[in-house]
This record gives C-alpha cells, sequence and structure tokens, in this order.
C-alpha cells in the first residue's frame, strides 16, 4: 500500500497528529485534514499534504478524499468528560463529518474507510460500579449510550455497518479507550484525565500551593491507552478482516486516585486532595475487555500506565515551561 494516498481526517489532532506521524514514518504518501487553523494543529508535517477543512459540509469531504484510497475518520468535536457533558448538541453535530465522509467515500470508490468510536457508547447500567466487569463489544446493547457524543458514535457505528452492507464500502470500527500521551491539550477545558491530572500536579509543585482538585470522589475507575499503542492498533483494525465495531483500549484499570497517586510520584511531591463532588465525573467504571482483539491479532494495549504517563508528564512540563518563557505581546497603543 505504499502507493496508494491515505488521508487522515482530524490530522490536526491529537491522536490524528501521532498517525499523520507513524504513516509517514512508514513512507506513505499522507493527506492530512482538520478544521482547525494550520498553525493550531498540534502536529504538522511538511512531508505531508495539509489542508483545512470543515468536514461537516459534503463538498469538503469530497475534496478531502479524492484521489485516496484509505480514509481514517478521527474528525469530531469532543474532549474529555467536562466537555461533553457541557456540549452535547456540538458533540451530536459530528454525525454529520462521518455521514458526508461515507458518502463521499462511496461516491469515490474508496478501498476502506475507517471510524473512530468510543468507548462512551457502552450502556451506562454496566457502568454504575467502580469494580466494574470489564465492557466486551456486546456490552453497547441494549443501547443507553452517554448523552450526546456516545449517541452520535453509537449512531456513527451503524451507519458504517449499514454503508459496507448495502454499498460493498469496506469499513473499519475502532472503540477508543480514553487515549494519553504527549502532543495533546491539557488546558482550556478539552483535555482529558491523565493531562488535567499532570497540569494540575505540576502547577501545584510549581506554585507551592500543595493542593489539588480532583473531579468526583476519585473512586471511580478507567482504563487509559497509550498513544503509540492506539496508532498501532487502528492501523491493525484498518488493515484487517473484522468488520464490526472492537474494543481498543488498555486493561489496566485504575482509580481517579491512583492516576493522581502515579503523577505525584513522577512529581516527587505529595498533595492535599479537594474533592469536587458537583464537577463532571462521567460514569463510576469502566475497562476495556480485549478477549477479542486478542483472538483476531494475537496483539492487545499493553503499555503500563506509569511508563506512558511519565513521558506525558514530563512532555507538559515542558511545553509549560516554554510557553511561560514566551514574552508577551507587546502593548497596544493609539495617537
Amino acid at each position: 500500500m505504499a502507493s496508494e494516498k491515505i488521508v487522515v481526517c482530524g490530522g490536526g489532532g491529537f491522536i490524528g497528529g501521532h498517525l499523520v506521524a507513524d504513516l509517514l514514518r512508514q513512507g506513505k504518501d499522507v493527506r492530512a485534514v482538520d478544521e482547525k487553523p494550520l498553525d493550531e494543529w498540534y502536529q504538522r508535517f511538511p512531508e505531508a499534504e495539509n489542508l483545512q477543512l470543515d468536514l461537516q459540509e459534503k463538498e469538503n469531504c469530497e475534496r478531502a478524499i479524492a484521489g485516496c484510497s484509505l480514509v481514517y475518520n478521527l474528525s469530531a468535536d469532543m474532549g474529555g468528560m467536562g466537555f461533553i457533558e457541557s456540549n452535547k448538541a456540538l458533540c451530536m453535530l459530528s454525525v454529520l463529518i462521518n455521514t458526508h465522509l461515507l458518502m463521499a467515500a462511496k461516491d469515490a470508490g474508496v478501498e476502506r474507510f475507517l471510524f473512530s468510536s468510543s468507548a462512551c457508547v457502552y450502556a451506562a447500567d454496566k457502568q454504575t460500579d467502580p469494580n466494574v466487569t470489564a465492557l466486551k463489544e456486546e456490552d453497547a446493547y441494549p443501547a443507553m449510550a452517554e448523552d450526546g457524543y456516545g449517541w452520535e458514535k453509537l449512531f456513527s457505528e451503524r451507519m458504517c455497518r449499514h454503508f459496507l452492507e448495502d454499498f460493498g464500502l469496506t469499513t473499519r470500527v475502532p472503540r477508543y479507550h480514553n487515549v494519553y500521551g504527549p502532543h495533546g491539550t491539557y488546558d482550556g477545558g478539552r483535555e482529558k484525565a491523565p493531562a488535567a491530572i499532570c497540569r494540575k500536579v505540576i502547577q501545584a509543585k510549581l506554585s507551592g500551593n500543595h493542593e489539588i482538585e480532583v473531579w468526583g470522589d476519585g473512586k471511580q475507575t478507567r482504563s487509559f491507552m497509550w498513544i503509540d499503542d492506539c496508532v498501532k492498533g487502528t492501523q491493525m483494525i484498518m488493515q484487517g478482516d473484522y468488520a464490526e465495531p472492537l474494543n481498543l483500549g488498555s486493561s489496566e484499570l485504575v482509580t481517579i486516585n491512583e492516576l493522581v497517586d502515579i503523577a505525584e510520584e513522577i512529581a516527587g511531591v505529595k498533595l492535599k486532595r479537594r474533592y469536587n463532588l458537583s464537577a463532571p465525573k462521567g460514569v463510576n467504571g469502566r475497562n476495556s475487555d480485549n478477549t477479542l482483539i486478542r483472538k483476531l491479532f494475537n496483539w492487545e494495549p499493553s503499555t503500563r500506565l506509569r511508563n506512558g504517563l511519565e513521558r506525558t508528564y514530563h512532555w507538559i512540563y515542558d511545553d509549560m515551561f516554554s510557553r511561560s518563557q514566551r514574552p508577551a505581546p507587546l502593548a497596544q497603543h493609539t495617537v
């Protein structure tokens, strides 16, 4: 496939940027597409063809995939729990992106189309206990997805299924579980728990105010997947023969308190914790059952959280420090 053109929609985002980087390392011909201005992309590579396009518009989807054989759709309006609980309509509008990309891909005769789904599709009644039973792919039904964001992902999964059944478009659907790593957002409201915790610990250490706010009671459980595992698994699923949605996540379950413990250990500090019980905290427990991906690929995401979080922490620390050293903008004077 080295000579085929590959498009990464959402290529200016966190996962998309890492995927573009890996494809380029393999010598692939890559087009990266994102709605954000080019200077706001998390990573941008001159070796790729980089386009700024709003993929909610069908004409832009047609332009984005023109001449491409493989389409990775990682594009969505999303963020961490603080964002998706407060922006349900914006999250739902991402359905326009996948709908128009699927229509364009069908008309253009692309070989394969991958839609990045989420563990937020899973039924809420299976995630009420922090001591959660790991979620199998079939646990998305009977449907009771995360309101807004989860329902958009579940609907788009069904769209992929029916474009395969009705039009013969080869579709693939990984369900991501909490991806983290460097070159992602860690402030501004869209950040996810690992990046947010790293930022808070760094701020507490540098300020000398050894206190941290934790959303919820800290007992809620999650698994977190290292970005390199995500990128590898995404390409395996794209190239594989399995057409149904497939978990792509770590099975290493931790509480949010344990996540803070790890960040504190990396930073060499111990902080007082203030628990904000009114803040968005999502479901009480969520973990990835990797039985099926192990059966299909003899592989699963396996990077230990401690190892990945240390690299993430140091990247965030360095980026925060470099931001603090930038000169302030000059004041504007009028005569």
